[in-house]
């Protein structure tokens, strides 16, 4: 494995709902418990349902959310404790891609504005030296310098997105979330932005933290893979060791839901999830997922499994699949 560039540890993201006259409101556990090292170089793939804690987990990691207890620790620093001026000195290395390409971009902004403003925040040189910084960057992600005094309502959803991944990597970073960046384009704009991410890791040696609910995508992209449900990670892995034999019930269920190109599989059996959804403000005892999954034991009902290490896999289930 190559140096670890950030961490989590036992991170805790609680918010308090309902309170008010008296009354003292529920509490919604978005990240629970989250423990976690990301490698230099490497694609960690977050997957998991919309709702799970996966965005809030990454805002977390570049401090762009504070956590309700927990540390997160980058080369060494924990960022948890530092104050703003020593974390505005490290924001440069810690950059994110954000989901919705129309929305992440100032409308009234030219491209050159866009991409110089992090640069004038980092003091990064003189005006002639950030101009061509931004037509450098333009280029780097396969679009035209003379686009700077173009508007982002002149481009497409895969050209805004490049900007933003040009915008993230502005500062040199060396790593950076990638939050959904790709769901919002279409099938042959997501291979395009997959390649050039890929590309650009390999020219900048980046570290990615990839979140995304697309397991086909994963498959594709990912080193490796943790899975994510109500606030805690299930399930981690290598790439090839997760879909090849994944351990938790839920990762289970994730995989056979993918769609499937070969027309002979089409009419294959899938598992179907049934029984209770869980609510997120009221979580069940024992095991969150037992509610739902055909395994479940007594234990299950009663005691909370933890994540357990052995070599390159985790899992938090008192019955793996493998046994």
């Amino acid at each position: 494995m190559n140096e670890i560039v950030i961490s989590a540890r036992n991170l805790n993201k609680h918010y308090h709902v309902g309170g008010g006259l008296g009354r003292s409101g529920q509490v919604v556990r978005a990240v629970d418990g989250v423990s976690l090292d990301i490698y230099e170089r490497e694609t960690f793939a977050l997957v998991g349902e919309s709702g799970c804690g996966k965005t809030t987990l990454g805002r977390i990691m570049l401090r762009l959310q504070e956590p309700t207890s927990g540390e997160v620790v980058y080369r060494g620093q924990d960022l948890t404790t530092l104050n703003d001026n020593k974390m505005r000195g490290l924001r440069k290395n810690l950059q994110i891609v954000f989901q919705d390409p129309y929305a992440s971009l100032n409308p009234r902004m030219r491209i050159e504005q866009i991409l110089a403003e992090p640069l004038r925040t980092h003091g990064y040189g003189t005006t002639a030296e950030i101009r061509e910084r931004c037509a450098t960057l333009l280029e780097m992600v396969g679009l035209r310098r003379q686009y700077l005094r173009s508007y982002p309502h002149q481009f497409s959803g895969g050209q805004r997105q490049r900007i933003g991944i040009a915008r993230a990597l502005a500062n040199n970073p060396d790593f950076a979330v990638c939050d959904e960046a790709v769901p919002a384009l279409d099938v042959s704009i997501q291979a395009q932005v997959l390649n050039l991410l890929r590309d650009l890791q390999d020219q900048l040696n980046l570290t990615y933290f990839f979140i995304t609910h697309d397991l086909s995508v994963v498959r594709q992209f990912a080193d490796r893979v943790g899975v994510m449900f109500l606030g805690r990670l299930v399930e981690v892995g290598t790439t090839e060791e997760i879909f090849a034999a994944p351990l938790h019930p839920y990762t289970m269920f994730l995989i056979s839901a993918v769609p499937r190109a070969d027309p002979h599989q089409r009419e294959r059996e899938r598992p179907i999830l049934t029984g209770e959804i869980p609510s997120p403000m009221d979580m069940p005892s024992g095991c969150r997922f037992h509610t739902r999954c055909p395994f479940a034991q007594k234990i299950c009902r009663v005691e909370d499994p933890a994540l357990q290490y052995c070599g390159t896999r985790a899992v938090a289930c008192h019955f793996p699949l493998e046994s």
